[in-house]
């Protein structure tokens, strides 16, 4: 009997609507069931619910700190964070990218490598 593959949840938080739709509906060709989120308060609604799964988040449309960072690994351990960004160097989030970003993507995201990246997760992480 064959296994079914459970379809692993990405979240995209992105106030961008238009190019989260876009990154979603390319999620939805693949083995993933994506979640559009638009704010972080859309994350922390959604996350009551959720306890893992990836999150690719937004740095050009999202402010966030190290704070942020630490407080959600430290709720929600099974979370993979990826960050996508049209900056090369973040100095106000270093913390976060050595202990909480699993990868940090240029902005506008390469889906290609997007792939990549969560392929990796989920033959290293589930």
């Amino acid at each position: 009997m064959e296994k079914m593959i459970e379809k692993l949840e990405v979240m995209v938080i992105d106030a961008d609507q238009t190019q989260c739709r876009e990154v979603c509906a390319f999620l939805g060709q693949g083995d993933y069931r994506a979640i559009p989120l638009y704010s972080l308060a859309d994350l922390e609604k959604h996350l009551v619910h959720q306890q893992s799964g990836v999150l690719i988040l937004d740095l050009d449309t999202v402010p966030v700190d190290n704070h942020f960072f630490r407080d959600l690994r430290e709720r929600h351990r099974g979370i993979c964070i990826l960050v996508a960004s049209s900056l090369p160097y973040h100095p106000g989030l270093a913390e976060a990218m050595s202990s909480h970003i699993y990868a940090s993507l240029a902005n506008p995201l390469d889906l290609e490598e997007l792939g990549y990246w969560l392929r990796s997760i989920r033959e290293n992480s589930w």
